[in-house]
């Protein structure tokens, strides 16, 4: 990987070992998320695939084949997924932000982040234990989002 590649190069630049280097591993794009028109509602529930304790996801090479609703993210379509956590480094870098100061790519490895509470790690339910008719007792999160693009503009 090139040296500090985050800070001189655009997410179109990136080769595909620094893409992969730049997820801080945090799991918040591996919660359930319901998108209806205006509306995205987050879950404190996580993809069927994803390993909560770890927050990676089991089968990364085939999520997108056995998770219909998972997402692959580009340089392209970064912008179109205003669902994208706050801290996401995809997101942070497309908005020509820095990375957080506890990012395993600055401080080494995901330690800070743990302690920081970054990582669903502490609260997400696998989604196996969440009946559907149930998941409106875990929402932990809901925004227009019309209001979260002015936010951002």
């Amino acid at each position: 990987m090139r040296e500090r590649f985050w800070e001189r190069l655009s997410l179109g630049e990136l080769n595909k070992k620094e893409w992969e280097a730049l997820c801080d591993g945090c799991g918040q794009c591996c919660l359930l998320r319901q998108v209806e028109s205006n509306t995205v509602t987050v879950y404190g529930v996580a993809c069927e695939l994803l390993d909560i304790e770890n927050a990676r996801c089991r089968d990364y090479p085939q999520r997108l084949k056995k998770v219909p609703s998972c997402h692959r993210l580009t340089p392209e379509n970064v912008p179109h997924y205003h669902w994208l956590p706050k801290t996401c480094s995809y997101r942070l870098l497309h908005e020509g932000k820095p990375l957080p100061s506890w990012h395993p790519l600055l401080v080494g490895d995901r330690s800070k982040m743990r302690k920081k509470g970054i990582t669903i790690s502490h609260y997400a339910l696998p989604s196996q234990e969440v009946p559907r008719r149930r998941m409106n007792r875990h929402i932990i999160d809901r925004w227009s989002v019309a209001q979260n693009q002015r936010k951002r503009a």
